[in-house]
């Protein structure tokens, strides 16, 4: 059996054609180049000229063919350009889950085939396997990798079955230092090469410099907004009262409408069991999930399509601002001020609001604050940036999201939901998110994803992904 590793340059894709070379199968690398322009990198040169040098001695060690293949236009058509296109409309494209969709299993994938492949393996963390389906055809699951500290299965959450069909992950049962270990073991070149960050074989990048290529700067405000802002707003008021009365018979507490953790890996809890869940979850409830919910299935299938709609929207922040005129100085000159809000304030300037996420800490450079601001949302029509002070504002938190119809993808295509039919998964909305516990629900208006506790920085544009325990199940764009 003849099979193409994807030779990156990285230790993990070398020690996955180490493997497959010492398990007996006909082996040849690949390398890809996929960026030509250095322009925003933070490195300034072609990052992927030492990457193919040390592919190519890897694979002269292990002592397979080496071949090279040029996809920079597949690249920039396919996923450079629908990344400059999300983020002009004020959305946070994922062009790692693009690029994998696109290029690595699909226009990469058909290179190695045309060039004899039967399988294509690489070096991601997950795992795969085969069943037969109702049908008697096989079914390709894909499952987290063992290593929960590198599981990187949330990157192939667009993979249909037909790619599927032909991929290999020979590295997804192994923990990093057993790959590190291994390599080293073998002499390979790439055995301490340090991980890749940034773009999907772009590299590290300044964002707002790397988009500017094609994204005009455009000078706006940068709003605060104020706690007492959410206490009189109407949309914030109707989730409350929503949520609420979702909850089970004997609740005693308020649905909490803040998120418990401030970052991938702390929680504002003290051993806290939603971030502390093996990679397989609890096999006591379905999807894996911690435990039954807190919301009461019964009256999440009252909800009207339209209650459901208007509860995954976020919040929209219209605070306006009025001047007046003051004397100032010794010579009294004549100034404009704008007036104190209860609700906000212009605290600062920004570049455009098209190069900001929600969830943003970094990049503001607006200062006395006692803690840190973040993005809770962007105006492209106005081109506002509004941020919040703190991990517990409540901006940054929300319990439910929507995924258009034609954006929703089934891996498991015979577990497709139908409208109407409500499950429970363990879902994520960034790659390293602990995998959180929602119910999903399906309408005819889009799938909708509840969480059991409010997620932190859903932002439109991103993938949110749902797993059955260990198995990634499906995945869509984050409407709103």
């Amino acid at each position: 059996m003849k099979v193409c590793v994807g030779l990156s340059g990285g230790v993990d894709s070398s020690v996955a054609a180490l493997l497959l070379k010492r398990a007996g199968y006909d082996v040849f690398a690949l390398f890809m180049q996929n960026w030509h322009d250095t322009a925003g990198t933070l490195h300034g040169d072609c990052e992927w000229e030492e990457d193919r040098f040390v592919a190519e001695m890897v694979a002269r060690k292990i002592g397979i063919p080496f071949y090279f293949v040029d996809l920079s236009e597949e690249y920039r058509k396919r996923v450079v350009d629908y990344m400059f296109d999300e983020y002009s409309k004020g959305r946070t494209p994922n062009p790692d889950v693009l690029c994998n969709r696109e290029i690595k299993f699909d226009a990469f994938m058909k290179c190695a085939m045309n060039l004899g492949a039967d399988f294509v393996a690489t070096g991601h963390y997950c795992r795969k396997d085969e069943i037969a389906g109702p049908d008697g055809r096989p079914v390709y699951r894909i499952f987290a990798g063992t290593d929960p500290n590198k599981d990187q299965s949330y990157f192939l959450c667009q993979l249909t079955q037909a790619q599927l069909a032909k991929a290999m992950f020979p590295i997804g049962d192994l923990a990093k230092p057993e790959v590190r270990r291994i390599a080293a073991e073998a002499g390979l070149p790439s055995a301490d090469k340090k991980d890749s960050q940034g773009i999907c074989f772009v590299g590290k990048v300044d964002l707002p410099v790397f988009l500017q290529q094609k994204l005009a700067p455009s000078e706006g405000d940068v709003v605060e907004v104020y706690d007492g802002y959410f206490s009189e707003n109407r949309h914030y008021r109707f989730m409350e009262n929503v949520l609420n009365g979702l909850e089970r018979d004997g609740a005693t507490t308020p649905v909490n409408m803040v998120t418990s953790y401030i970052s991938e890996s702390k929680s504002l809890k003290v051993n806290d069991p939603v971030h502390e869940k093996s990679v397989e979850g609890n096999p006591g409830f379905e999807g894996g999930c911690s435990s039954d919910g807190i919301f009461d299935p019964a009256r999440i299938a009252a909800l009207s399509d339209g209650t459901l709609y208007e509860l995954s929207e976020p919040v929209r922040y219209d605070i306006r601002f009025e001047t007046e005129t003051y004397r100032s100085g010794k010579k009294h000159v004549r100034k404009t001020r704008y007036k104190d809000n209860p609700y906000g304030k212009i605290i600062g300037k920004h570049n455009g609001a098209q190069f900001y996420t929600i969830g943003q800490r970094k990049g503001l450079n607006i200062g006395g604050h006692s803690d840190s601001l973040f993005v809770i949302a962007t105006d492209m029509e106005s081109n506002r940036i509004y941020v919040g002070e703190g991990h517990t504002h409540k901006g940054l938190s929300r319990s439910c999201l929507r995924i258009a119809p034609e954006d929703i993808h089934w891996i498991r295509e015979d577990l497709r939901m139908k409208p109407g039919e409500i499950r429970r998964y363990r879902v994520r909305i960034r790659y390293r998110q602990p995998l959180q516990d929602a119910t999903l629900i399906m309408r005819d208006n889009g799938l909708f994803v509840l969480f059991d506790e409010a997620q932190r920085g859903i932002t439109a544009g991103q993938f949110a992904v749902w797993y059955s325990s260990a198995e990634m199940i499906g995945s869509g764009v984050i409407d709103k």
